[in-house]
């Protein structure tokens, strides 16, 4: 697994958590004014916890990373690596077509999620679903989720959001049609999730169950030519 080059971090907040951390910030001045200060710790803890979570660091793209290689689009651990799954695959294309990468996210891990691979979007399907815990194998198909279809030269390259348990909310800020780079951010997911990668059957997986892998850093796969 190549590993990803190490620059100083710019660390932002996503705005998809403010209105978290002001909510918790709220009470913990109202518990603050009626009760002491004792009673605004926990909402200001709280109120630490959200900006943790939503962090959202600058990630560099390694200098060695080729126009072919597949970045991982979200921080975790892989899940799986290899064959697609069959009942899990994209829609429209038949499952021996594909290769699969799937990373969990632990709360711990940073939720933004990044582009594998440069190319159009072509495709962006919001699924609603339920919300079993996110490493079940089902969790692909019957869980809340959103595809993210991305043509690279003539190559179907798709990523999958997929709330858990505690994620019950899947942001996608790609559209159909947007011209995109490998690493740019593509949305979040709140609160522990899992990220579903899809190439090509031909494409060279670079990473294996178990490995701990960096969004907009880590390659995960390499495509090769039709």
């Amino acid at each position: 697994m190549r590993q990803p080059s190490r620059r100083p971090l710019i660390l932002h907040i996503d705005s998809a958590g403010f209105p978290f951390i002001s909510g918790a910030l709220a009470l913990a001045v109202l518990a603050g004014a009626f009760g002491g200060w004792l009673f605004a710790v926990p909402f200001v803890l709280l109120a630490l916890f959200f900006a943790f979570f939503f962090r959202d660091p600058e990630r560099y793209v390694p200098a060695a990373v080729s126009d072919s290689d597949v970045l991982s689009p979200a921080d975790g651990e892989v899940l799986v690596a290899g064959e697609a799954m069959a009942d899990a695959t994209p829609a429209g294309i038949p499952s021996g077509s594909w290769r699969q990468v799937s990373i969990f996210l632990s709360p711990m891990d940073v939720h933004v999620n990044r582009v594998p691979a440069s190319g159009r979007v072509t495709r962006v399907v919001f699924t609603k679903g339920r919300f079993l815990p996110a490493y079940r194998r089902e969790a692909a198909t019957v869980n809340e989720r959103s595809e993210i279809w991305i043509d690279h030269q003539g190559q179907q390259v798709v990523a999958r959001q997929i709330v858990g348990i505690l994620a019950r909310r899947v942001v996608c800020r790609l559209q159909e049609g947007a011209s995109v780079k490998a690493g740019d951010r593509l949305g979040i997911m709140k609160f522990g999730s899992r990220m579903d990668v899809f190439v090509p059957a031909n494409a060279a997986i670079t990473v294996k169950i178990g490995d701990k892998v960096r969004g907009g850093e880590t390659v995960i796969a390499v495509l090769h030519s039709s």
